[in-house]
């Protein structure tokens, strides 16, 4: 279970990190903000400052489920921290998913993957 959980909490955080380059360092290009259908570079340009922002919510998530992981490798009282973080991390990513999912069927896919591998990791750390 645990190996399982760090897979998938792995996945989850690369993900997250993925869009933080996306959303706070590469916006103001048309093929990523496409992405996000943003229609012009007019509107991109608009909400650049929430997507920055939003950015770096996406990486501070990833941050803590890798020193979740890392801290995973340990006994003690540095394991149940490790486990605390991949829990919290995983869950707040699972549920913006969620809610991703909910904004419409355009999200789905982008949803799916935020969510599957987050939920996975949140599952396989509570059982380990």
């Amino acid at each position: 279970m645990l190996i399982a959980a760090i897979v998938f909490a792995s996945l989850a955080a690369l993900f997250h990190i993925a869009v933080f380059f996306l959303e706070s360092v590469l916006w103001t290009r048309p093929a990523i903000f496409g992405r996000f259908n943003i229609a012009s570079q007019e509107d991109a340009n608009t909400i650049r400052p929430m997507a920055y922002n939003q950015g770096f919510y996406n990486l501070a998530l990833a941050i803590g489920v890798v020193v979740g992981i890392v801290l995973l490798a340990q006994t003690g009282d540095a394991f149940i921290v490790g486990k605390t973080l991949v829990i919290f991390g995983t869950a707040c990513m699972a549920i913006a998913g969620a809610v991703l999912a909910s904004t419409g069927r355009s999200y789905l896919r982008s949803a799916a993957l935020q969510f599957v591998p987050a939920a996975l990791a949140l599952v396989f750390t509570i059982a380990a």
